[in-house]
């Protein structure tokens, strides 16, 4: 099992990708379009075309895992749509309400106690 921690980096993809990716196809895209090294343990997050599931991918240090959260009815309510940007950097907090399909943008938050470099 993979806990989401407050220091962990989470790198998402703005652009959708093809689902029929699995692991190596994923970590090529990392390499590829975000630019990232998929075995530096930041956790990869990725959204299908009709944008009704996600695919995280992470490497532990002996293996990769991958994740995925497929919705029964409707779709992502938000994405990044940053036309010159491959990737964002994201805080835990906003994943996981990506997670349950939230706004990570709407959300009002306590200020971080101390800057957490992204």
């Amino acid at each position: 099992m993979i806990q989401l921690t407050p220091h962990m980096r989470i790198i998402l993809a703005v652009e959708p990708a093809d689902f029929r990716k699995g692991i190596d196809g994923l970590a090529r895209l990392c390499r590829s379009v975000l630019e990232s090294d998929p075995f530096s343990g930041y956790l990869f997050v990725f959204i299908n075309k009709r944008k009704t599931a996600i695919k995280m991918l992470v490497y532990d240090g002996q293996g990769f895992w991958l994740f995925q959260k497929r919705l029964s009815n409707g779709r992502f309510k938000w994405w990044p749509n940053k036309k010159d940007k491959n990737s964002i950097s994201m805080l835990v907090y906003e994943l996981q309400l990506l997670i349950w399909n939230g706004d990570p943008e709407s959300v009002k938050t306590a200020p971080l106690w101390k800057k957490i470099p992204v």
